[in-house]
């Protein structure tokens, strides 16, 4: 069943949201009422509206995306290419190419196998059971049975079931993180809501679907069930999602029509030629046109750049990034812009005390994190608390007016952890730095009674026991929260320990310092106490210890001072992004002064005035007005899911490679969306995994730059192999040249199955070698690749082609004559058949094989001298060259494949007169790249001298 929106469905046409209304017409509007929905009428309703379930729109079944391996343009390709083998009569050559394309397709599903799970994390987040009240009594349903209407019931460690809106509320706070990012649970209410400036999730008397009861408890009435609730709707978006191709992905379909196309153009000319000049018959003139075609497919080019990438995913996982999806490697190379958020990526997510101020006094609180390692420090100088008592009762009255546990590491959590709200956590590790006993503490003034945070009063306080041997001091009186509303209930406040009345200029003094950290984008907390004596006429009932009668009179201690600190090595990270040409734009549900305050920590942003954009002020901006932002300085703060998705698909519309982090559902639109989807292996979802191409281990932003750099890397290696693959491509096509304009006076120097040996058999290994080239050094000194730069390039094609492959063809062809000219040529003409021949075109084969030794070494650098980077530094070549050696042996020495492939023993007279050759080809190149190095010098020097020529005239 269809469904619509639930409050319209119920013919609710609402004047306000429902965040706007009071209890009593959310009862109303939602026909419902304190004593929840009858049984009747919730059935009616669950008929209407349908199951409040995820609905899975139906995917690409698997056979497609199995078979998606085996039908892509290179796989179409390759089995052509065994159709025209079987047309040629070559059918082991057939079979051989065949199986090339299977083995392949799959490796590559293999590796890619990573089923849509998206929706069915989703599904798995939402709770079993719900607690209601129907008929007036409170029962236990599936999640599923809720209806709008319902009047639900939650307690602390509650999944939320479907979105409400609160009808009552005692100190509830939500876990919303899983929705917006952020780990501080929000506080909830039942109050009306009249703020326009705030976005969906953070409007304080709503709950979402998904989400927890982090503490309190609360009753509220359903409002939207299913797909209509946010958790829906990041569900629907996520499904929408187009997949496309990466840019690799892109090129290699390039690659394939302009191989396609050189392949077919050859094996015309040469069909052609066969027929009007060489005069050979029509049948066979086809036969060596298909031999051609054959030829020119480099077969062993898709495997490689599998095997490739393959070999670059495992380098990833060792530096903390774990890729999914093969093409991602590649892409992350090319990658222009990095949409981040900010907690727990960039920062540590884990709240830190940093300062503490007070009238007379500012202290520095060292260390970051929940381990307690750190100093109390007054300038340079290491305090203790035993002689700062004003520094002990502020630190004492903060852990103690709190809830918050530290946990010590366990063996199943190897670090320190928090139960709790973060930022009383951050109190608890500050007192324990200054080394108080907080367990001893408690023991000496166990707690009587709290007096919970209510959002209107901005504040909690606690109130405690004092040991009995303190004359007529019998309890006290702990308060923390906003400055300003804790301040303006203080009379004095501590002063080397004495109580000092509080004047207009120290309480000035006080906001002066709140709103300088806040403008810092820091969090700020004012705590202060009071001493309840019994000359107060306090009652001694405990119940009648209410706000009014506590939080009055209050002697002001002091402000502490708190922050998400940087990750240590995010700075260094951002920096070399920056360097490399990368704009890192943060995307987070925080709040925009501590979002800039972080950007601009670390590195982000440097102009005075950057711009921050909320979500609410995103909306009101339209997509020439959002792109033209998007080229400037710009932090976006407390958005929404469908809001980073906009921002996401304008930055692609501007023609960049976009890569996205995100760890909550909320995140995952952005991330299936992006080029390169990144998510967080600690603290990310189910749901954020399955919608990313990578997974970071470490949830650090650091990973994402190094994985940057193997990218580019794992491009570069393509280039090199591509070179080394494609150079091959003419001394296999020069011999059927020589062979169809001799007419017949030579024979054809190199067999079909010959080809297809050096293609799938003796160039692969060397090739994959390539591929694990590390980095070069400055590949992060260089901006990102443009994407109308193709991987087959002009210089590229023009060095395989044009003088790899010239030189490599005039040395096969010398070696081909060199046998006969031994055993009797020109003076006894060349044998077609025979032992000789054999040996002839096993010289020729074993040329290409010898000389791609020499050209492996040349392909490692493109100017560089291979003699500067270590001749031998790369040991996978070495062994690919032992495996290519070894390959050839088993050919020519094993008796059952001479007829196959056409082979024959040579002695070593032959040997060497190949080996000869592997020297040559490597000085050749070290000329050529010396050449070109100096011609670069030149150029350097000349436009630096054109420019020292205008300076000067000017």
């Amino acid at each position: 069943m269809m469904q619509q929106t639930d409050v319209e469905a119920l013919g609710i046409g609402l004047e306000k949201p429902i965040e706007n209304l009071f209890v009593a017409d959310v009862y109303i509007e939602l026909k419902t009422s304190a004593e929840g929905l009858t049984s009747e009428e919730a059935a009616a309703r669950l008929a209407h509206f349908g199951e409040n379930s995820i609905q899975k729109k139906k995917g690409k079944p698997l056979i497609w995306k199995f078979l998606a391996n085996f039908t892509h343009l290179m796989a179409i390709l390759l089995w052509i290419g065994g159709v025209v083998a079987l047309i040629a009569q070559l059918p082991q050559l057939a079979i051989a190419i065949w199986l090339v394309n299977v083995i392949n397709g799959l490796f590559s599903f293999w590796q890619e196998f990573q089923a849509e799970k998206a929706i069915e994390a989703l599904g798995q987040l939402l709770p079993t059971y719900a607690r209601v009240i129907r008929d007036g009594a409170e029962v236990k349903i599936l999640a599923e049975e809720l209806v709008p209407g319902d009047l639900i019931i939650l307690a602390e460690g509650d999944r939320i079931s479907a979105d409400s809106r609160l009808v009552e509320d005692n100190d509830f706070r939500a876990d919303q993180s899983i929705l917006t990012g952020e780990s501080h649970p929000a506080h909830k209410t039942k109050d009306v809501g009249h703020r326009t400036d705030l976005g969906r999730s953070e409007q304080p008397n709503l709950i979402f679907a998904g989400t927890n009861a982090a503490s309190g408890a609360c009753k509220a009435v359903v409002f939207a069930t299913g797909m209509n609730t946010e958790f829906g709707k990041i569900a629907d978006l996520t499904q929408n999602m187009v997949e496309v191709p990466s840019p690799l992905q892109l090129e290699m379909g390039r690659i394939t029509r302009l191989v396609s196309a050189m392949a077919i153009s050859m094996g015309v000319i040469f069909f052609v030629l066969a027929v009007l000049l060489a005069h050979v018959n029509i049948t066979e003139s086809f036969i060596f046109a298909m031999g051609m075609i054959v030829a020119f497919i480099p077969e062993g080019l898709l495997p490689t750049v599998t095997l490739s990438l393959a070999m670059g995913v495992k380098r990833m996982a060792k530096r903390n990034a774990l890729i999914k999806r093969l093409s991602a490697v590649e892409t992350l190379g090319c990658t222009t812009v990095i949409c981040t958020d900010k907690t727990g990526t960039l920062t540590q997510n884990e709240m830190t005390v940093s300062d503490c101020w007070m009238v007379n006094q500012q202290i520095t609180v060292t260390g970051v994190g929940y381990a307690p390692e750190g100093e109390i420090m007054a300038g340079e100088t290491v305090i203790s608390l035993a002689e700062n008592q004003d520094m002990r009762k502020l630190l004492l009255a903060a852990s103690l007016c709190n809830n918050s546990r530290l946990l010590p590491p366990s063996p199943e959590i190897n670090h320190w952890n928090i139960l709790g709200d973060p930022t009383e956590a951050a109190l608890v590790v500050a007192a324990r730095k200054g080394k108080i006993d907080l367990d001893a503490e408690l023991s000496h003034s166990p707690r009587l009674r709290e007096l919970p945070f209510e959002s209107h009063r901005k504040r909690m306080s606690t109130i405690h026991q004092v040991s009995r041997d303190i004359s007529d001091l019998e309890k006290l009186a702990y308060i923390k929260g906003a400055p300003k509303e804790v301040l303006d209930l203080c009379t004095h406040y501590l002063k080397d320990g004495e109580d000092v009345a509080m004047d207009e200029d120290t309480r000035k003094q006080v906001m002066a310092a709140n709103d300088d950290y806040a403008r810092k984008g820091l969090r700020v907390l004012a705590v202060a106490m009071r001493i309840l004596t019994k000359d107060m006429g306090l009652s001694e009932r405990l119940s009648d210890y209410t706000p009014d009668h506590i939080e009055n009179n209050m002697t002001f201690l002091g402000l502490t001072v708190m922050a998400d600190p940087p990750r240590v090595e995010v700075a260094a990270a951002v920096k070399k992004c920056h360097q490399a040409g990368i704009k890192i734009i943060m995307i987070t549900g925080d709040y925009g002064l501590t979002a800039e305050s972080i950007a601009r920590r670390i590195g982000i942003i440097h102009s005075l005035q950057p711009r921050i954009v909320t979500g609410v002020e995103l909306d009101e901006i339209n997509d020439v007005d959002l792109k033209k932002a998007l080229t400037e300085e710009i932090v976006f703060a407390r958005v929404a899911p469908e809001q980073k998705l906009r921002v996401v698909t304008a930055l692609q519309e501007m023609g960049n490679v976009v890569a996205v982090t995100g760890d909550g559902v909320n995140d995952s639109p952005a991330l299936k969306k992006a080029d390169i989807g990144i998510a967080m292996g600690i603290s990310g979802t189910d749901v954020a995994k399955e919608a990313a191409d990578m997974i970071l281990t470490d949830d650090n932003f650091a990973s994402i730059v190094n994985a940057v750099e193997e990218g580019r890397g794992v491009y570069n290696n393509i280039r090199k192999f591509a070179t080394y693959i494609l150079n091959s491509n003419v001394p296999e096509a020069v011999p059927f040249i020589v062979f169809l304009f001799a007419k017949g006076q030579i024979p054809l120097p190199l067999t079909v199955m010959q080809i297809l040996a050096v293609d799938l058999g003796t160039d692969m290994i060397p090739a994959i070698a390539l591929g694990v080239e590390l980095p070069e050094e400055g590949v992060m000194q260089r901006p990102p690749r443009s994407q109308q730069e193709h991987l087959l390039n002009r210089p590229l094609l023009i060095r395989a082609f044009l003088f790899y492959g010239i030189m490599e063809s005039a040395i096969a062809m010398s070696a081909f004559f060199f046998l006969y000219w031994q055993n009797g040529w020109p003076g006894i003409p060349m044998a077609d058949s025979g032992e000789i021949y054999r040996m002839a075109t096993t010289m020729t084969l074993g040329a290409i094989v010898v000389t791609q030794i020499g050209i492996v070494f040349n392909c490692r650098t493109e100017r560089a001298s291979v003699f500067k980077v270590g001749l031998f530094s790369n040991h996978m070549i070495l062994i690919g060259i032992i495996c290519e050696l070894t390959v050839f042996s088993i050919l020519i020495y094993t008796p059952f494949l001479h007829e196959i492939f056409n082979t024959a023993p040579i002695g070593l007279i032959e040997w060497a007169y190949l080996f000869m050759w592997v020297p040559v080809v490597i000085l050749i190149d070290e000329l050529r790249k010396a050449f070109l190095r100096n011609w670069d010098k030149r150029r350097l020097d000349k436009k630096h001298n054109k420019t020292e020529i205008e300076k000067g005239d000017s």
